[in-house]
């Protein structure tokens, strides 16, 4: 705010110090109090400041479940997506919409740069909440099914670009949680995020969809496993979960017929 002499802005008495008569005081009206947007919640930390992961509500008084959806692109993908494949899910994200299904979508740096309408666009529907998913899409520990691996000196500053390209598409308010790529995880890798403040979600639940063709089967092995508190874990890229969206108009009827409410990993937490 642009600075005024302060002897003119503190009050209507103090006017006669800046030339003019003094008026007579008002009555004070206090100014409302205005909340501070709430912190979203997380886990304390592990033993020895470790990073804290969540797997599920164990305790959930009633049926609760989230949906989660990876959002994957590799940082070495690019040129694949300039020769036609596509790794967003627009149909996906409108079924979400229709069925009013709350989730939490675990995004890629790299699939946030790629596809900036959308990852804004999710990031400002009241369904969604955006969290990180790295920004490479690379291991943070070794053999985690043939992904490259991100040293433990760059786990960090890989975190910390995932959440910069988030915020240059117009995502405004990330949810301070971290999926590893792959659900890989180690000591060196919850030593390595201790810092960044983030918990680490898992998932109880195994939708089996990734590079799946039959929708039934997911659909099945998603409500075979399901119970109350449960982080099901699935993916919205076209080219990786191909069944996905139709598996979903399975899931969520038969859920919402079984008594299950759907919310956000925040919720669970």
């Amino acid at each position: 705010m642009k600075r005024v002499t302060a002897a003119c802005v503190v009050g209507a008495a103090t006017l006669t110090a800046c030339g003019a008569p003094e008026a007579p005081r008002a009555a004070t009206v206090p100014a409302p109090a205005v909340s501070a947007p709430s912190r979203p919640p997380t886990l304390a930390p592990g033993p020895g400041g470790l990073t804290p992961v969540f797997t599920r509500a164990a305790r959930a008084r009633d049926r609760t479940v989230a949906l989660t959806f990876d959002a994957d692109m590799t940082a070495d993908q690019g040129p694949r997506a300039a020769a036609g494949e596509r790794f967003d899910n627009p149909r996906l994200l409108g079924t979400l919409r229709r069925l009013k299904v709350s989730a939490t979508v675990f995004m890629t740096g790299r699939w946030a740069e790629e596809y900036p309408s959308q990852a804004r666009a999710i990031g400002r529907d009241p369904l969604f909440e955006v969290a990180n998913h790295s920004y490479s899409h690379h291991a943070f520990t070794e053999d985690c099914y043939g992904l490259p691996t991100v040293p433990a000196s760059g786990m960090r500053a890989d975190v910390e670009r995932a959440f910069t390209a988030f915020r240059k598409a117009g995502i405004a308010h990330p949810m301070p949680y971290f999926r590893f790529p792959g659900g890989c995880y180690d000591r060196r890798a919850l030593k390595a995020l201790s810092t960044t403040g983030v918990t680490a979600v898992q998932w109880d639940v195994v939708s089996g969809d990734a590079f799946a063709t039959d929708a039934g089967a997911v659909a099945r092995q998603v409500l075979d496993g399901v119970r109350p508190g449960s982080v099901v874990v699935m993916h919205c890229t076209r080219s990786a979960a191909p069944a996905t969206e139709e598996a979903l108009r399975t899931i969520v009827p038969e859920l919402r017929k079984r008594g299950y409410r759907f919310v956000k990993v925040s919720e669970l937490i």
